[in-house]
């Protein structure tokens, strides 16, 4: 199975994100979860509908492809769940007081077992507020152009063995001629949570995720023993300064402008394998900040 991504393609799909975000104030986290495994679904209340105050209330409708285990109750908010026919679970506010602000944000959270059929998964979302009412159950027709008012909550299903994980602001630090080492940097997401583990690339002969760390008065690196960490619905950067992917023994020029491919590889907590391709730009995105700061000065270390 062909599993590159293009950052271009990743621009794209977070454009297209983005426009239906600005509308869209219930959503799931982005990155996806595999195909047939059991998922924790976290739906994200930006803002109470239009007009109104509070959001009062939040009616998840389950789509056939999803089975629902439990939902997680909420303090001063009534649970209701409905497992046959048309399968939903409905927090209901107790009173005025226990309403969410529209200047607050949460998650509502149910969980359950996914299709082992891969592919896009809707969820229909009724919001109630103390002041009318906003129902996110539009699905995309493919149109060119098209935005949606009230778009569904989507849920992208994985085949195995690709990473639900999230790719955002990638990029890799030119290197001038001669130059055995450099970085790439990005902000990793796992709805799910997983460890990154390790990277590949034909850039270079040795691909290692690795810290940099003030020690005393020396900046040093090292590789990160057993991966990193990706907490689940938590932004990860690797940064300049901080942790980043190292790329040594260059093979090849990295210059502005080029595209330097890396598979990057995880592990779940039971240990299950996956990988994300990439296509990744040389070059710090416009607006980035930091492109000089850690520069590879530093000491080495393991």
């Amino acid at each position: 199975m062909n599993t590159t991504v293009t950052l271009k393609t990743l621009a794209a799909v977070a454009a297209f994100a983005g426009t239906s975000a600005s509308f869209a104030h219930i959503t799931l986290p982005p990155g996806g979860a595999t195909a047939g495994s059991d998922y924790e679904a976290a739906f994200r209340v930006g803002h109470a509908c239009a007009g109104a105050k509070a959001t009062t209330g939040v009616t998840v409708r389950l789509p056939k492809g999803f089975t629902l285990s439990d939902a997680q109750a909420r303090k001063g908010w009534k649970l209701d769940v409905r497992k046959s026919g048309d399968a939903e679970v409905r927090w209901t506010a107790d009173s005025a007081d226990t309403a969410l602000p529209t200047a607050e944000r949460t998650e509502f959270i149910l969980r359950g077992k996914l299709t082992a059929t891969p592919g896009p998964l809707y969820f229909k979302v009724l919001q109630t507020c103390d002041n009318g009412s906003a129902d996110w159950a539009q699905l995309p027709t493919g149109a060119a152009g098209e935005k949606l008012e009230y778009p569904a909550a989507r849920l992208d299903v994985l085949a195995p063995g690709v990473a639900a994980v999230d790719v955002k602001d990638a990029w890799v630090r030119p290197a001038v001629p001669g130059q055995s080492g450099t970085g790439a940097f990005m902000k990793l997401s796992a709805p799910s949570g997983a460890r990154l583990v390790g990277v590949q690339t034909p850039v270079a002969g040795v691909a290692e995720v690795h810290e940099m760390k003030m020690e005393g008065d020396m900046m040093k690196m090292r590789a990160v023993a057993g991966g990193l960490e990706l907490p689940a619905r938590q932004t990860v950067e690797l940064k300049p300064g901080g942790y980043h992917l190292m790329l040594m023994d260059l093979k090849q020029p990295v210059t502005a402008g080029g595209v330097a491919p890396m598979t990057l590889q995880f592990e779940d907590a039971k240990g299950v394998k996956s990988s994300l391709t990439l296509q990744v730009p040389v070059g710090m995105p416009p607006g980035g900040a930091g492109a000089d700061a850690g520069a590879h000065n530093h000491t080495h270390t393991r």
